[in-house]
């Protein structure tokens, strides 16, 4: 995880700003490798992981820092998305999921209703951000270098450089790194979690990557209008996630035919109206604990 190799160390980008990081690690040699029969597992340790060089103590410290201060970074997202009611959604997948496409195409069904901007996060190039600029919307590129994810501190910058946007009451999307790994330990602040999976990928998807299945509230099943063509178990599939999140919901979706497109933006406009309500309910739960102040 990179969270101990140290991938996502430097190189970072935000719309022609660099942020360099310099860490250092000292290395412990413990090998933590579990073997059955012909295969070999390296996630058995209390790491999950393996990073030569490192014990696994050592790793779980470099982790829980980590994610620390990474969620130190997120509540100062999560504070500045709930001052302005904004409602941030973190899209999640492997690459060639078709995270971009569905994107431009939910910004042309909600756009005018309410004000969209988005995050969008690559190793390189700003190919997505400019896609979603010509749909009319805000973009910020976040290029992460070597990184294999975003993270609250890369979206915190990329916050500061929406911040002459009017975004009050309205969405954010932001489009993780292509990855079905690392991502799933980073909160940056989001609402919730979408894995988004296209159906030419496998259905055991949800097994051999757990952890961001785990972590999502909604998967979305994209490229559905290929189905015709392809050996895909829809219902395995769903069985698999729900196997791993029991509590996960799922959307059956083709952006580019449009079926499935409404039942996504309900819910979309369903979990906006779950979070003001909620906002709505703790304000008058400070107000009337004011009161009883008085």
């Amino acid at each position: 995880m990179c969270t101990v190799c140290g991938c996502s160390d430097g190189n970072v980008k935000i719309e022609g700003h660099h942020h360099d990081h310099d860490h250092h690690h000292d290395h412990e040699h413990h090998d933590h490798v579990h073997h059955d029969g012909q295969d070999i597992h390296f996630g058995q340790g209390p790491a999950h992981a393996h990073v030569t060089g490192l014990s696994q103590s050592r790793m779980v410290q470099i982790e829980q820092d980590i994610l620390g201060k990474n969620d130190q970074y997120a509540m100062i997202n999560r504070s500045r998305f709930k001052a302005e009611s904004l409602f941030a959604l973190n899209l999640v997948s492997s690459p060639g999921s078709g995270k971009t496409t569905l994107l431009t195409e939910t910004i042309q069904r909600l756009k005018g209703s309410r004000p969209i901007a988005v995050i969008e996060g690559d190793q390189q190039t700003a190919n997505d951000a400019d896609r979603i600029r010509a749909t009319g919307v805000s973009a910020v590129q976040v290029n992460t270098g070597k990184g294999c994810h975003l993270d609250a501190h890369m979206v915190g910058h990329a916050l500061d450089n929406l911040a002459s946007e009017t975004l009050a009451g309205g969405y954010l999307f932001i489009e993780n790194v292509g990855n079905l790994v690392c991502p799933a330990a980073f909160d940056l602040g989001e609402a919730h979690k979408v894995a988004i999976l296209s159906v030419t990928e496998g259905e055991d998807k949800p097994l051999k990557y757990p952890d961001m299945f785990h972590a999502a509230d909604l998967m979305i099943l994209n490229k559905t209008d290929l189905l015709p063509h392809l050996d895909f178990d829809v219902e395995q599939c769903i069985a698999y996630a729900r196997q791993v999140n029991p509590e996960i919901q799922v959307i059956q979706l083709s952006a580019r035919s449009g079926e499935g497109m409404d039942e996504w933006t309900q819910w979309l406009a369903d979990k906006r109206r779950q979070m003001l309500e909620s906002h709505i309910a703790q304000l008058e739960a400070q107000t009337s604990h004011f009161r009883d102040l008085l």
